[in-house]
């Protein structure tokens, strides 16, 4: 295995003058797909809903208007049991549109539950008429708390899906793999068929493996999950095809594998399928947002999460005086699209996390300024997209610990600061290998000099970026802390990384972009 980072003499070999547009690294990227070599950059153009290649559908199943089913908006009464009888009805029909004509619907209100609204199937949606204050709004009047009262963090979703099923062991990988490439070779494929879905895992704490991972950082005593655990990396793909023992999947892998680092394959359980659209999410988060003090400031109005998900997607939905609005975790190749945040200042805006592969975050706007903007969470969540996202100039990117690896921030503005990553310090570094930053517009103050290996914190702590053309602030970087820095304060073309590879992968723009 070659250990060394991808070569900062890439650096002189990259920079070119501030009156430069076309981008060099597009070009090496250009080349490589032609001659089926090694890019630098990945190729994110798979992110997304049915790999980002045709629109997210306006399904037609049978609809299950909630008010049929005891719901009655605006008039402050508990609506969570009625949405859960038209959840109930949508999945005996093995798909249906849980459907909220306009109103405000209350739920967990002073009499509910504490438990979330579960959806365990495929094919539901979620639909209203509308994500305005006059549209489809669900109020969710009472906090969730905390399933340890201990672990701050612990406060479940309001809404959550999930997957009946477990994860299985199907066989094991018997020979050497490069990043970016589709074939893996196991010792018994039987088990494995066209269109399966799977999980290319690893945990090993070899030396050798760690180094490759987090290179050139220095691995400090109190990185406990890595250095005890080691290396984790959950990448979820679908099989195109099997032939003897060689299987090929639709999508690139995203990790050097060594065969002597036992690399296994499992099943995925998982629901495809899922929406959520044209909503109105209100929490009743009114505070003055302390990082950590509550359970409700971390996680008390914790509004949705989609989990063990594929090809679903949140479109056109709103999201205000929440906790955390949005969050994937162990889904992938699913989108979010269209997403404000509003309102009073909360925890986390939208994210990807939990070892999700494949996640698209398109067009988030956060107006309230969460805490954590968007960005990438743990459990070695790869190959996630933030395109074309907007946070004000008070908040940062999300890069929480736990092993993230592979994540593309295209054409986002807002702030840029060290101080908004999360994460344990047992779970540190914050990003691992392959975070880009593609035409990133700063709006706060600049930076001389900034770093991506804190002197002043033990929280700040990302293997070397690929940065090009980062712009809007005067922000400077140390050219030995990042992989790659091109056109330093000028954007460059192409502008959107995620676009022209989904172009140059499909041989057009999908309609749905150009919209």
């Amino acid at each position: 295995m070659n250990i060394k980072l991808i070569t900062f003499s890439l650096i002189s070999f990259l920079n070119i003058s501030v009156n430069a547009q076309k981008s060099a690294l597009w070009n090496e990227f250009v080349d490589a797909k032609k001659n089926g070599t090694e890019a630098v950059l990945p190729d994110f153009s798979f992110a997304g809903y049915k790999y980002s290649e045709v629109e997210i559908p306006s399904v037609n199943y049978k609809i299950f208007d909630v008010t049929k089913f005891g719901a009655k908006p605006n008039d402050t009464k508990s609506d969570k049991e009625a949405i859960r009888k038209a959840i109930a009805a949508a999945i005996k029909n093995k798909e249906g549109i849980v459907f909220f004509p306009k109103g405000k619907y209350y739920i967990n209100t002073s009499k509910d539950d504490i438990k979330p609204i579960l959806i365990k199937a495929s094919h539901i949606v979620f639909r209203g008429e509308g994500a305005g204050e006059n549209g489809s709004v669900l109020f969710f009047e009472k906090d969730l708390p905390p399933t340890d009262p201990k672990k701050l963090y612990s406060c479940p979703s309001a809404i959550q899906t999930s997957a009946g099923g477990s994860d299985n062991l199907l066989t094991e990988v018997t020979a050497n793999a490069k990043r970016e490439t589709f074939k893996i070779s196991v010792k018994d494929a039987s088990k494995i068929k066209k269109g399966d879905w799977v999980i290319l895992k690893v945990v090993n704490n070899s030396k050798d493996l760690i180094r490759y991972d987090t290179q050139p950082l220095t691995v400090e005593k109190e990185w406990e999950t890595i250095r005890n655990k080691g290396v984790q990396v959950n990448e979820r793909h679908q099989v195109a095809h099997v032939k003897g023992n060689t299987i090929t999947f639709k999508e690139p892998i995203r990790f050097d594998i060594q065969k002597r680092h036992q690399w296994k394959i499992y099943s995925f359980a998982h629901s495809e399928g899922l929406g959520f659209e044209n909503i109105r999410f209100e929490g009743n988060w009114m505070k003055k947002f302390k990082h950590h003090r509550s359970a409700q400031d971390d996680g008390g109005w914790s509004i949705l999460k989609v989990s063990r998900a594929v090809n679903s997607w949140v479109k056109d939905c709103t999201f205000k005086n929440v906790s955390n609005a949005l969050g994937f975790s162990q889904s992938a190749y699913s989108t979010a699209l269209n997403i404000q945040i509003e309102g009073n200042i909360g925890h986390s805006s939208v994210h990807a996390g939990g070892g999700s592969t494949g996640i698209l975050l398109a067009n988030i706007i956060d107006k309230a300024g969460m805490h954590h903007a968007a960005g990438v969470g743990g459990g070695s969540t790869c190959a996630t997209v933030i395109y074309k996202a907007t946070y004000p100039a008070h908040t940062s990117f999300e890069s929480h610990a736990s092993q993230p690896r592979c994540t593309l921030f295209d054409n986002v503005e807002g702030g840029f600061f060290a101080g908004r990553a999360g994460g344990a310090r047992k779970n540190l570094p914050n990003h691992g290998r392959y975070l880009v930053l593609w035409n990133y517009k700063e709006t706060d103050v600049a930076e001389k000099d900034f770093r991506f290996v804190a002197t002043d914190s033990w929280y700040w702590r990302i293997v070397p970026p690929i940065i090009v053309g980062f712009h809007g602030s005067e922000t400077t970087f140390k050219k030995d802390e990042v992989q790659v820095l091109e056109s330093l304060g000028t954007p460059v073309t192409p502008k959107s990384l995620f676009e022209e590879q989904l172009k140059l992968r499909l041989g057009k723009l999908p309609e749905w972009i150009k919209k």
